[in-house]
């Protein structure tokens, strides 16, 4: 079987310019079964997927990490084909936690170094154990200039060769612009790439599937003989964008 190669796109502000692949599989905070998870990333390395999305607030860095070193020690694949993309979460949204908490995903993820760290959200909270959604008591008001020069500092050390942001508003990312020295390479707007997570379904929302419901789109798909979301992804691949679907691996 012959993997199906994924076009892709370049990081301009990345270190050697990374090509990050335009599709990627995203894993879900909800997933239970780590035995299950991790043959699907195997396979899905074996059908041609080169970029995987985590977090370190999803609790699926460890078997992301098991999945990688196997498939790498079958032969399936180098690391340095796969792009591999981590999140900070708002605990650790300090400047003086940030490049502690990318070293902990990194033993986690087992890899020594990230394609792709992002913030997470633009919001701080209070250092301590995870919890979402995050009680007003625990906020904290964000150092985003001190924050960013420790993102760039992560770059610099090699611990990710690229850095960028996830959640951010169009304010929030001019007022990043106004003194990065590296500037994010993903996000939206201003030249950065954008990546659309979870683009079937709203975020973590468990409600309907807007897009791939709707009948226009359903018109679309049964005319090509093609499913909803492959119409979907096609659009979004059409408009240049980036995109991680979550992907929800359900035992049996």
């Amino acid at each position: 079987m012959v993997a199906t190669e994924i076009p892709s796109v370049v990081l301009k502000s990345s270190n050697g310019r990374r090509r990050m692949p335009v599709i990627g599989m995203g894993s879900a905070p909800d997933v239970t079964c780590k035995s299950d998870t991790k043959e699907a990333i195997v396979e899905a390395i074996k059908q041609g997927y080169r970029h995987f999305d985590t977090a370190a607030a999803y609790g699926s860095e460890q078997t992301l990490g098991e999945a990688i070193k196997e498939a790498i020690e079958f032969g399936l694949v180098s690391r340095e084909e796969l792009f591999v993309t981590s999140k900070l979460w708002c605990t650790d949204n300090h400047p003086h936690l940030l490049v502690s908490a990318l070293r902990k995903s990194l033993r986690t993820l087992q890899l020594e170094y990230l394609d792709l760290y992002l913030i997470h959200w633009p919001i701080c909270a209070k250092p301590g154990k995870f919890s979402f959604p995050i009680d007003a008591e625990e906020l904290m008001p964000l150092n985003l200039k001190g924050v960013w020069e420790a993102m760039e500092e992560c770059q610099r050390l090699g611990l990710t060769r690229a850095i960028g942001v996830s959640n951010f508003s169009i304010k929030k990312l001019e007022s990043l612009l106004s003194f990065a020295t590296i500037p994010p390479a993903v996000n939206q707007a201003n030249g950065i790439i954008i990546t659309a997570f979870s683009p079937l379904r709203k975020g973590a929302s468990r409600g309907p599937n807007e897009a791939m419901d709707n009948d226009l789109v359903k018109d679309i798909a049964d005319a090509r003989g093609k499913s909803s979301a492959q119409v979907c992804l096609r659009w979004l691949y059409e408009q240049g964008v980036t995109f991680v679907p979550r992907a929800i691996i359900k035992k049996g």
